[in-house]
């Protein structure tokens, strides 16, 4: 055998006995004794998948460039621990095949140490099995799935939405109260996101009159627009991302087809929706959605002051919305976590703070973590778009994802602290 094909197979053994170890779930960071991947003296690597581009890309891809504007101030502040936080964001299109790719790349071949907000129900699905088996941290993923709460077979992963069957409980319960006697209809995505929001809704009003759905490779929705509208549909219960939601409204308007929408958390932002239907926004008015997380235009919430003042500063060339709340409060929630982990950083110490919980921030409803429970938020509130706003009505509202009613929830948010960053416990 020459020297060279020696060599040769002497490095493919390596690479394959390295890749094995990860595949077997080794993880050096928390029982060998060997330094915690992604963390050093001054730094901590954590990675995600977004869409920044693709068909949900609108509105999404400006989250984790909000997420790593709100830590740019907690490093400018000297970071956790005397740790900054770097934020690596891979663009995964929002296609399962390509989420898997740049996971690989950002477990195996930089480090991380935990994955953050991981965007989509049939995306970070395909990952599950892969980050759980390398023991990386797996922290509030941007889906309201109820497959990341399953302590027992994902110790590592928790959410951050409401899950979706907790949203179609309180949608539907909006719908109960207020369009009795109507003709109730559903329009979702044809996955786990579409499918928990119709059981929720149906636990509440019983089977809907008709149902359609979508995949996010075919942007024609007509035909499934078409069936509502010929089904007799007057409201329409929507499980979209912002696109789709657009498609949608849009398409409905061009066969003459007005129902009354309610729509996803997911897919209700009224900056990226007017984004997406241009001059045709108006038919945005009177739409009613779900949030859990401060208003952007709410200039008078302590959240949005802190949350503008630092978008200016580390992120001022995308726009202020809905998205970039939500990734500011993930960035907030994730220094809660790091400064309850302690000082000497392991993936095992993250994960058992997040189970201890207690995590106070921006969110109208209360954080669920715990040992049993790692599903995120618990409840929301409703919004409804009049007169080219998007604003709050009503209480917030919380229910479980079982049979439990729906109920006012009595709680307030926390007030930020003076410089924006949490403390240590």
């Amino acid at each position: 055998m020459s020297p060279t094909l020696r060599r040769g197979l002497a490095s493919a053994a390596s690479l394959t006995l390295l890749l094995g170890l990860a595949a077997c779930g080794a993880d050096p960071g928390d029982d060998s004794g060997v330094a915690t991947p992604g963390v050093t003296d001054t730094e901590i690597l954590v990675g995600t998948h977004m869409p920044l581009t693709g068909p949900a890309s609108a509105g999404y891809s400006t989250i984790a460039p909000a997420t790593r504007a709100y830590f740019e101030h907690v490093n400018e502040a000297g970071g956790v621990y005397g740790r900054k936080i770097n934020y690596k964001i891979m663009d995964d299109g929002y296609n399962p095949a390509t989420t898997q790719q740049v996971v690989r790349e950002l477990v195996l071949r930089d480090g991380v140490f935990a994955v953050l907000n991981g965007l989509g129900t049939p995306t970070h699905t395909g990952v599950l099995d892969f980050l759980h088996t390398n023991r990386v941290p797996d922290l509030f993923v941007a889906s309201g799935s109820r497959t990341w709460d399953q302590p027992q077979k994902y110790p590592g992963t928790f959410g951050f939405n409401p899950d979706y069957i907790v949203e179609g409980k309180i949608l539907a319960s909006h719908v109960a109260e207020n369009f009795a006697g109507r003709t109730v209809c559903f329009f979702g995505q044809d996955d786990d996101f579409g499918r928990d929001s119709l059981v929720g809704v149906e636990k509440i009003l019983g089977p809907v009159t008709d149902k359609q759905t979508y995949v996010t490779s075919n942007t024609n929705v007509a035909p499934q627009i078409g069936a509502l509208k010929a089904a007799g549909c007057q409201v329409v219960i929507l499980a979209t991302v912002p696109g789709f939601t657009a498609l949608a409204i849009g398409t409905a308007a061009r066969i003459g087809f007005q129902p009354q929408w309610l729509v996803s958390n997911v897919g209700a932002d009224h900056l990226t929706l007017a984004s997406q239907l241009g001059e045709a926004a108006g038919l945005l008015e009177g739409l009613i959605g779900v949030n859990y997380l401060p208003m952007h235009n709410d200039e008078t919430n302590p959240w949005i002051v802190l949350f503008r003042q630092i978008h200016e500063k580390y992120n001022a060339d995308a726009p202020f919305d809905g998205n970039t709340v939500y990734g500011m409060a993930v960035g907030y929630l994730f220094v809660q976590a790091l400064q309850a982990a302690g000082p000497d950083l392991t993936r095992t110490a993250l994960v058992e703070a997040v189970e201890r919980g207690g995590f106070e921030g921006p969110g109208l409803a209360p954080l669920r973590f715990s040992a049993t429970d790692h599903s995120g938020y618990g409840g929301q509130r409703l919004t409804r778009v009049s007169g080219g706003t998007q604003e709050y009505f009503g209480p917030t509202y919380e229910t479980d994802p079982a049979d439990g009613p729906v109920n006012e929830y009595p709680g307030e948010s926390a007030t930020p602290p003076a410089d924006g960053i949490p403390s240590a416990p």
